[in-house]
This record gives structure tokens, sequence and C-alpha cells, in this order.
């Protein structure tokens, strides 16, 4: 080889090691238990709980004698869905018992999404399996959306045998996300509830959970609300009526399966691994679980939590692909590796290293990189003000609305009108999401929309973080509903959807996305000028780039993805069966600065 050409190859060696360098620890997932066993499958097993019922359970662990650390699965999705993940575990030493949630498939007991049994059985499904002469006594979980669920209640009982837990895109409690997001019922779960409305799935349309060639936005419009379970042939269920009925935080149905208290946080002793994207519709639990158990964890391990974020939806890590925006080679990650890595520490006890990783990893859009950081929000970025302006004819992606950091002085409102039979529509959605960043400019157009752009930027923005919007805002009818959406518009108008932030007005007095309290709910005087402080459920890690703009979008309804707010002030809206049109305001001068604030990060600090 010539000098030339040994020249050439050590650039080529030393490049290679410098973007080794720059992949965070989880991408380089490093050593991990071999897959070395065969395994042995025992199917259909029935595990006594502490009220006399039976749950049917697989478990799938490694063929030789002896005890190995378990890793526990609770699915109300069938069990057997779970046996391709627990076979890569038990050939790597670990024992996996797949689960069938209380009332579903063969599990005895009745089903109900929201029973606070699901704590107890956990409990007791843990503490079975560490009793187990194939187990070494140590006790992980793992598991996505529901699954992440079961993880953070089973934890909140603080069962002594459970060590670590892997909660995937787990949602929060049920009035911050799902079903109800800051008052506003989110129709995805409508369809969920249909297809979960039996022992098995049960087809209730319509969408992909249901079979009846029925269009979202035509089913949603039934009324009252409450007899949708009628009018879609949910099987037999009294729970969805529980949730129709039930339309505050503060019952005891929902207080009964809650976990993101202060102490249930200290009941949670074990550290947690969480996941998300940025695009999944139950993304508040991961960002909540990580601070909650940062302030109140009843250990110091469970108080060293640690959160990874990608360009993903609810279906996390599949494609580096999401509405059509490619993110790159590094969208795909290791992630079953990390998972064995964090369960080779947790349950084995191998000294890996990975407790000096750093605690969050999050996906910046736009870079099409990780970024690691020290802790949540990210302590270098910096909030940043951007206030409404117009002349007063904001409407529309054709109005005058602007964005920019220059507090306003004297200018008019803008107005538009919410017609409950006319929705501003939102784009379409599979499995509960607006999946991925979608052109949202159909909607923009309308006259119900007000729009509001920065210029086109002469710089990079980079925005990674949660994101608050405070709105100045009145309407004429006794109750209705804000929502605001943070846009990344291209050079080529593509307006791509990024995050957003709803409030129900009667709950503008509540704190922290909706935590209701029914002496804090509030009537809304028509016409009377309001402060708003919404904080968005959904924060961003976005790049926008020079060229690009930045927007913001406000309306009232957002259907068929949110269920229409019909404006008539009524205490529990799932009774109304009249609409009322709704005239809003939205005030931007010296005396109502409204405004977005968004987590800026300098630009040194974002190379």
């Amino acid at each position: 080889m010539n000098g030339k050409r040994v020249h050439l190859f050590i650039l080529v060696l030393l490049a290679r090691s410098v973007a080794a360098q720059d992949l965070p620890p989880f991408l380089q997932v490093g050593k991990i238990s071999p897959a070395q066993y065969e395994v042995l499958e025992q199917r259909d097993q029935q595990v006594p709980m502490r009220d006399g019922m039976r749950l049917m359970v697989d478990i799938v662990r490694p063929q030789p004698e002896g005890r190995f650390p378990a890793i526990l699965w609770q699915t109300p999705y069938n069990k057997s869905g779970g046996a391709g993940r627990a076979r890569k575990f038990a050939a790597r030493g670990y024992a996996v018992v797949n689960v069938d949630s209380r009332g579903r498939f063969d599990s005895e007991g009745q089903w109900d999404p929201f029973s606070a049994l699901h704590k107890c059985d956990g409990y007791d499904l843990v503490e079975w399996v560490a009793t187990q002469t194939w187990c070494s006594g140590n006790v992980g979980t793992y598991g996505l959306s529901y699954m992440g669920w079961t993880q953070w209640w089973t934890a909140s009982q603080t069962p002594p045998s459970l060590k670590a837990i892997v909660p995937e895109v787990a949602p929060p409690d049920h009035f911050y996300n799902c079903p109800y997001q800051n008052g506003i019922f989110v129709c995805w779960m409508m369809d969920w509830a249909g297809m979960m409305s039996a022992r098995r799935p049960h087809s209730a349309g319509p969408g992909p959970y249901g079979g009846f060639a029925v269009n979202r936005e035509t089913a949603y419009r039934q009324l009252p609300y409450i007899d949708f379970d009628q009018s879609r042939r949910y099987a037999a269920t009294d729970w969805w009526r529980k949730w129709m009925r039930q339309n505050t935080a503060a019952g005891e149905y929902w207080r009964g399966i809650a976990y993101q208290t202060p102490e249930h946080y200290a009941c949670v002793k074990v550290p947690s691994l969480a996941i998300t994207g940025w695009f999944d519709a139950n993304f508040p639990g991961t960002p909540m679980n990580y601070l909650g158990m940062k302030q109140h964890g009843g250990t110091p391990e469970s108080r060293r939590p640690r959160m990874i974020v990608g360009p993903w939806e609810h279906i996390i890590n599949t494609r580096r692909q999401a509405a059509g925006v490619d993110f790159g080679p590094h969208a795909i990650i290791d992630w079953d590796g990390y998972v064995c890595r964090w369960f080779d520490a947790h349950l084995k006890g191998i000294d890996n290293h990975i407790l000096t990783d750093p605690p969050v990893h999050v996906f910046v859009m736009g870079r099409n990189q990780w970024r690691a950081a020290d802790g949540w929000p990210l302590p270098e970025a910096v909030p940043t003000k951007y206030y409404l302006h117009s002349g007063g004819r904001a409407n529309s992606s054709a109005g005058d609305g602007r964005l920019d950091t220059r507090p306003p002085d004297a200018e008019p409102p803008d107005h538009y009108t919410y017609d409950p039979d006319d929705p501003t529509p939102s784009p379409p959605f599979a499995n509960g999401h607006i999946d991925g960043p979608r052109d949202v400019s159909p909607a923009a157009s309308r006259p119900d929309v007000l729009v509001y752009a920065t210029p086109v930027l002469e710089e990079d923005v980079e925005v990674i973080g949660p994101i608050t919007a405070q709105l100045f805002a009145a309407t004429d009818a006794h109750d209705t509903d804000w929502m605001i959406r943070l846009v990344d518009v291209h050079p080529d108008g593509r307006a791509l959807f990024l995050a957003e932030g709803v409030m129900r007005a009667r709950h503008r007095s509540t704190q922290h996305h909706g935590a209701f309290d029914p002496e804090r709910l509030s009537t809304i005087e028509p016409d009377r000028v309001y402060p708003y402080t919404i904080d968005f459920w959904r924060p961003t890690g976005n790049l926008f780039a020079k060229g690009h703009r930045i927007r913001v979008e406000i309306s009232s309804s957002y259907y068929p993805y949110y269920l229409r707010n019909l404006n008539t002030g009524e205490d529990n809206l799932a009774l109304a069966t009249t609409t009322v049109l709704a005239r809003q305001t939205i005030r931007h001068d010296a005396e109502h600065p409204s405004h977005i604030v968004l987590p800026v990060i300098p630009a040194a600090a974002g190379r």
C-alpha cells in the first residue's frame, strides 16, 4: 500500500471513529447478554389473583434448569402477540411471562380498562413470578401503550420483587391525555372503546378498529355523545357510560386508577427507562413521569429516571419516515438491545456502565440527529416569546397574521366564528394519531382558523422542549374550546404539523394539563376577555431551518381528532343534543399580549 493510500485509509478510519463517537450510547448498545439458550414455551397457564380470579399467562424461558430473572408483560390485546419479543429475551437468559389482562381473552373477571383491580393484579403477578422455581426473584416489566399503564399501576403498589420497569409510550392519568385532554374528549378513544368493549376484539367501526364502512367525520356527529355505545354497536359494557358521566378527574372511578400524584410516585421504588415519539398520541405520560419520578420517587435509584424521544408515532422505532418525511438512518435504533442492557444491569447485576449514560436523549428533527441532555427540559433552552400580530384579518393562511418576538402595541383583535356543525377539519389519522408531520394547509385555508407566521427565517431556529401559550380570548357562548398548533412552513409551501395545545374554556382555572377539580371549574361570562394559559400537551424537538417560517394556528375545533364542543355550556356535554354558534375574539395588544413561548436552543449550543 503506497503512502497516499495509507493516508486515505487512515482518514476513512478516523471518519468512522468520529461518526461512531457522535452516536449516543443507546445507538452503540455495547455488550449485552448473548443469545445462547434454547427456549421453552409453556402456554395457557393460570395464575390466581387475591380475589380468586385466575389470569391466563404464557411463559417463555430458557430451556435449562436454573433460576433466571423474569420480565412481565401484561396486555389486553392477546398475550400471544408478545411471543416474538419474549423469545429474543428468553434466549438471552430471561424468563418472560405474557399475561392477558383481567376480563380479556381467557383471563377470568370482568373487563374494565380502568378498573383499580389492575393495580392489584400487577402486584400479585410480580410476586407470583418471583416465587417460581425458574425465577431468580428479580422481576422487570416492559411494554408499550396500555402496557405502559400497567407498569406504572403495578410499580405504584411497590411489589418487593419488582426491580426495574421499561414503560414505552405510556399514557399519563386519564384527564391529562385520554380519554379527556384538558377536558376535551379525543375521538380515537371512541374507536378504542368500541374495539375493547368485549372479551375479544369487537368490530364497532369506523376506521381501523372496526368493520363498518362509516366515515369518522360522519359517525362522530351522533348526539348525545353518551349514546355512542348504541349507535356504534359496542358490546355490553357499563364503563363507557362511566367515562361519559364522570367527566372530571375527581370521581372515584378515575381516582382509583390514578398513578401520577406525589403520593403514588413516592411508592415507586424502582428505576424507569421510558421512551416515546414526538408524534405519539400519548406523549405527555413520558415527560410527566420523568419529572414526577425525579421529584417524588421513593428511592435514590427511582429518582434517576431515563427518557428517550424519537421521531416516531405511537408504534415507535419501526420506520425512519413519518407522514412522508424521512428522518435519516439514525431514526431507527437498537431499542431491544438497549432494553436488554438495562435489564442486564438491574436484574442480573452486570456492571455495563448504563448508569453513566446521560438520562435524556432526544431526536432533533430537521437536523436528524440525536442530542443527549442532563435533564428535561433541556437546561440550555431559552424560553422565547413569539407574539401574535395582525391588522385584524388573520383569518386563514391568506390573512395578515404575523408572528415575531416584538411585543404588540395598539392592534385590532381578530375574530372568527366556530360552528360545531361545520368544524375545522383535522388531518386524517389512524390508531389515535395525527401520524407524523402532516401537511395541515387545507384546514389553514378556512376563515375559522387564525394564522400567524414569522417572516422567512434568515437563520436556523432550533426548538426543543415544552411549549406554552397565553391567549387573551373571548367568546359569546357559555363554553367553547381553544386549540393552538405549531407548524413548520417549508419553502415549497408545505405546512407541517409539529405540536399542539388545547383547552376547554371552563377549565381555564385548572392547573397542569387539566387535572380537574370540580370546584375549580369556571363559568364563562359571554364576551368577556379571559387569559388562557395553555400547556402544549406535546412538546417538540425541531430545527426550523433557514428559509422556513414558524407558524401558529388557532381554532376552536380540530375534527374528527377531537370531539366537538357544542358551545351550550352544559355541565356534562355528553348529554347535550343541540349546538350553538360561538363568535370568538383573540386580543393581541399592549394590555393583552397573546403569545407562544418556544424553548429556543442558542445557536452555539445547538451545534
